[in-house]
Formats: C-alpha cells, sequence, structure tokens
C-alpha cells in the first residue's frame, strides 16, 4: 500500500521525555508538602496528557496518606504541575534514534508528517523546538488542541481533513494502546513501536497492525511502498 500521511505520537514515540515529566511531576508534590514519587512509577502514567497524569499521581498519594486530602487542592497541585513543565519541557527531551533522518526522509519523499499526542500544545511545542523536530510536520495537534484527545475517532480523522488525505492512506505510528485505538477508531493503519511507555505493558498485546523496531524502519517500509514494482518500471 502507498501512504500519503504518517501521524506520529510524541512521548515515547518519537522523543523519551519521561525524565523531564518525571521532575516536574515531583517538583509539584514537594511544593505541597508530598514527598516524591519514583520516576519509574510516574512513566507509567504517560499516555494521557500531564493533566491527567497529575490527578492519577495524586490521587495514588491520597489513599496512601488520606490526612494529605484536608490540605492540598488538587487544582493548586494541577497549576503547579503546569508552571514546572513550562520550564522544564524539552529540558530533558532526547529524540529516539533515527527519528530525525526517518522524518526527513519521508517528507524529502512528499509524505504529509503529522505530530499528534494528549500533551498539551504549549508543552507540545517546546519539546518539539527543543529536539529540532518542529518544522518537520505539516500539523502538530496537541490534547487540548480540539474538544476531544486520543483514542477519539474526531482526532486522527480531523488530521486527515485538514491536511486532505483520506484516512484509508494514512497511518498512525504510537507507543501505547490509546495510540492503537485512536489509529483504528479513525480508519487509519496503526502501527507502534515497542521502546515507549504504554503503562509498562507490551505493546504488541494490543496487536497494532504493524510494529517497528525503530524509526529508521518505518521510513524504509513506507519508502519501499511507495517504490514502483519491476512489472510497473517495465510499463513505463
Amino acid at each position: 500500500m502507498d501512504y500519503d500521511l504518517i501521524s506520529f505520537d510524541l512521548d515515547g514515540t518519537l522523543v523519551d521525555t519521561a525524565a523531564e515529566i518525571a521532575e516536574s511531576a515531583n517538583r509539584a508534590l514537594e511544593d505541597h508538602g508530598i514527598g516524591r514519587r519514583p520516576a519509574s512509577e510516574i512513566t507509567l502514567l504517560i499516555g494521557a496528557g500531564t493533566r491527567e497524569l497529575m490527578l492519577k499521581l495524586l490521587a495514588r498519594c491520597l489513599l496512601e496518606e488520606p490526612r494529605l486530602a484536608r490540605a492540598v487542592r488538587p487544582d493548586a497541585v494541577l497549576q503547579s504541575m503546569d508552571e514546572h513543565y513550562a520550564a522544564t519541557a524539552g529540558t530533558g527531551s532526547r529524540p529516539y534514534r533515527g527519528c530525525g533522518r526517518a522524518l526527513t526522509e519521508l517528507r524529502a519523499a512528499g509524505l504529509k508528517l503529522a505530530c499528534v499526542t494528549n500533551k498539551e500544545l504549549r508543552h507540545t511545542l517546546r519539546v518539539l523546538a527543543a529536539t529540532g523536530l518542529g518544522d518537520q510536520f505539516d500539523l502538530i495537534i496537541g490534547g487540548d488542541s480540539l474538544s476531544e484527545k486520543k483514542p477519539h475517532p474526531s482526532v486522527l480523522r480531523h488530521v486527515a481533513r485538514v491536511i486532505g488525505v483520506p484516512t484509508n492512506r494514512s497511518a498512525h505510528l504510537g507507543d501505547s494502546a490509546i495510540d492503537i485505538a485512536a489509529a483504528r477508531n479513525a480508519g487509519m493503519e496503526a502501527w507502534a513501536v515497542p521502546y515507549g511507555y504504554n503503562a509498562g505493558r507490551p505493546i504488541a498485546e494490543s496487536r497494532p497492525d504493524r510494529l517497528f523496531e525503530a524509526l529508521s524502519d518505518v521510513a524504509r517500509y513506507v519508502l519501499a511502498a511507495r517504490q514502483p514494482s519491476a512489472a510497473e518500471r517495465r510499463v513505463q
């Protein structure tokens, strides 16, 4: 199949952002007299956006220490998280191996590219700018860009509509069950990489249409599909 649009998740797919997110979350907890949590625990909560991550983390803290419920306001903790992540977003982000080259090769071949994440747009743009990836995309959608977030079908359908490519000529690549569901709900092919977060579960359990070991493999597969076959070359 020849593809015209590839949509990419951000965290755990293109860029490793776990360390900076965990640090921001822990600073927010400390602001309100709550002890730091292991970075590994916070990493497992990545996927639905920093607001949802912080609410889940705070709920765990309150379950363990019910006394905190009388002194801690969730909205204040969320505000602290937003402020801390605004300061740290992009400072510890690391593109995964082959990321920049894969995106460059796909764009050079005429593919339309989108970045679609549940991370809030303002934080998304900081991460993309810091990693030098922002100019690679025709469209960037954050978790607060639309009325819904992944895995709602409207998100990736909106991307395809704005870019002008049918969903049946599009694929979405991510690292989580959320991404697989988002692609399938929208009528796109559901692709995945195995090295991301996905709440600590193997992404293969979500049965993606294709599982790529590295971003370079994605580019290789898509570009090969765009090459004419030997029979087609003879006709030409």
